[in-house]
C-alpha cells in the first residue's frame, strides 16, 4: 500500500507536535511554514517547541518521511492537509487572513479524494462559510461531492507533562458524512480517542466554550484573590480547601492576569461573533475580560503599597520579575501579563530584571536585565513571583531582605506578601 501524504501548515506549537505524530505513524510528512528560519531549524534538526525534544525531531528526519518546507509546490498529491495557522484579534476584531492564505495556496493542489481538515481557534462558521469556498473556488472542485473538509480544534497544553497530542481526546467533524468519516479516520490514527460532533460549528464552538470557561473562572478567583487580600482572608488557604471536594467544585488559581494563544483571544471570538450575528453582548467575557486585563495593574499597585510600607519609592528602584512566560514550563511571552507588569514598572522609573530560564534569548525583552539565579538577587529592592516555573530555585527568595510579592504562593517567610 502506498504511504498516504499528509501536509501540516503551520509549524508552530499545534503543527509541529502533529507532525511528529503523523511521521511516527508511518505517514509521509510535509511539514510547511513560511517562516524560512523555523523551515531551516526543523531541517537541521533545531526544535523551538518545547513539546518536541530534538531527539524526536532527528527521529522524524532520519526516517526520510518528515519534510521540512516553505514551498506550497511541495503540497502536491496529498492526501490529508492540516491548517495550523494562527488566528490572532486585531483591534478586537479576528483576524482570519491566515486561514484564508492557507486555503488559498491549498487549493490548487486540492484533487478527487482530498481531505483539509482546520485545527486553527475560530468562530462557529469559519470552515464552512470561509475555508470550503477558498478550496472550491481555487481547485474547481466540490466539496463533499469530490474532496472532504472539517475541523478538528487544537488542544495543545505547551509544558503539560501529563497530557499531550496523542492521549488528549480529539474533537472531530466533517461538513458531511463523508469527510466526518475520513477526518475520523485520520485522527484514529493518530491519537488514543476521537469524539465526533455533528458539524463544523459545534467543534469551532466547543474550543471556545472551553477557553471561555477558563477565562471565566480564572477571572472569577482573580477578584476573589483582590477582595480576599482587602478582607483580610487568605484566599489560598480557602481554594486549597475548597479543593477536597470531590464534586461540584473544579480549581482555578488567582495570578498577574492571562497570557498565550488561548486565554486572552478565545473567549473574544465568541464574543464578536455574538455581537455581529446577535447585536446583542457577552456578559460573562465582558466581565471577564475587564478583570484579567487589570490584573497586571493590580499586581503594580500591591508591589508599590508593599514598598511604600517599607518607605520605599518604585522610581529608581531595582525590582526583580521571576517569570516571563505566560505560564510555567514555557517559554512563550505571547500576550503574557509579566510584560504588561514590566512596562508598567519601566514606565513608573524602575530598573527592572527578571529571572526566566525558558524564555529564549532571542526573544528576551530590552527592558529586563537577565538574571540567572535568586542568589544574584544582591541589592535588589523588591521583588516578583509571577510565574512557578518547574525546577527553578527559589530558595534564594526566602533568604533575601529585600520585600518578595508572591503572586502564586510558592514561597513564604517574613518579607513575603501573596497576592
Amino acid at each position: 500500500m502506498q504511504t498516504q501524504k499528509v501536509v501540516i501548515v503551520g509549524q508552530g506549537y499545534v503543527g509541529l507536535p502533529v507532525a511528529m505524530r503523523a511521521v511516527a505513524q508511518g505517514y509521509d510528512v510535509v511539514g510547511l511554514d513560511l517562516n524560512q528560519l523555523r523551515v531551516s531549524q526543523l531541517s537541521n534538526g533545531i526544535s523551538y517547541v518545547e513539546d518536541v525534544s530534538e531527539a524526536e525531531l532527528r527521529t522524524a528526519l532520519e526516517t526520510g518521511r518528515f519534510h521540512p518546507s516553505s514551498r506550497y509546490e511541495d503540497a502536491q498529491d496529498f492526501d490529508f492537509a492540516v491548517i495550523s495557522v494562527p488566528t490572532p484579534l486585531n483591534e478586537s476584531i479576528p483576524d482570519l487572513s491566515f486561514i484564508e492564505s492557507a486555503g488559498e495556496s491549498l487549493a490548487p493542489h486540492v484533487r478527487s479524494e482530498s481531505t483539509v481538515i482546520l485545527e486553527s481557534t475560530t468562530y462557529p462558521g469559519t470552515t464552512e462559510e470561509l475555508l470550503v469556498p477558498v478550496l472550491e473556488q481555487g481547485s474547481g472542485l466540490k466539496a463533499g461531492r469530490d474532496f472532504s473538509v472539517g475541523y478538528s480544534p487544537e488542544r495543545i497544553d505547551p509544558g503539560n507533562a501529563i497530557w499531550n497530542f496523542q492521549n488528549t481526546p480529539k474533537v472531530v467533524s466533517g461538513v458531511d458524512e463523508r469527510s466526518t468519516e475520513r477526518v475520523i479516520r485520520f485522527y484514529k490514527s493518530l491519537v488514543d480517542v476521537v469524539v465526533p460532533v455533528k458539524s463544523p460549528r459545534e467543534a469551532e464552538l466547543t474550543k471556545l466554550l472551553e477557553n471561555t470557561f477558563r477565562h471565566v473562572n480564572v477571572a472569577l478567583v482573580n477578584e476573589l484573590a483582590m477582595f480576599g487580600h482587602q478582607l483580610g482572608v487568605d484566599v489560598w488557604n480557602a481554594i486549597e480547601a475548597a479543593g477536597t471536594k470531590p464534586f461540584g467544585f473544579m480549581k482555578f488559581t488567582p495570578g498577574a492576569g492571562v497570557g498565550g494563544h488561548c486565554l486572552p483571544v478565545d473567549p473574544s471570538y465568541l464574543l464578536w461573533e455574538v455581537r455581529r450575528k446577535l447585536g446583542k453582548g457577552f456578559r460573562f467575557v465582558e466581565l471577564a475580560n475587564d478583570i484579567n486585563d487589570h490584573m497586571p495593574d493590580y499586581v503594580v499597585q500591591r508591589l508599590m503599597i508593599g514598598m511604600n510600607e517599607r518607605s520605599k519609592a518604585l522610581r529608581g528602584s531595582k525590582i526583580l520579575l521571576l517569570g516571563l512566560s505566560y505560564k510555567a514550563g514555557t517559554g512563550d511571552i505571547r500576550e503574557s501579563p509579566s510584560m504588561k507588569v514590566m512596562t508598567a514598572l519601566k514606565e513608573l522609573g524602575a530598573d527592572v530584571y527578571a529571572l526566566d530560564p525558558f524564555v529564549d534569548e532571542a526573544i528576551w525583552p530590552t527592558t529586563a536585565k537577565r538574571v540567572e539565579s535568586t542568589r544574584q538577587v544582591g541589592d535588589i529592592d523588591a521583588a516578583i513571583l509571577l510565574v512557578d516555573h518547574p525546577n527553578v530555585d527559589y530558595s534564594g527568595l526566602n533568604e533575601a531582605e529585600c520585600y518578595v510579592l508572591d503572586v502564586r504562593n510558592r514561597i513564604s517567610g517574613e518579607n513575603v506578601e501573596h497576592l
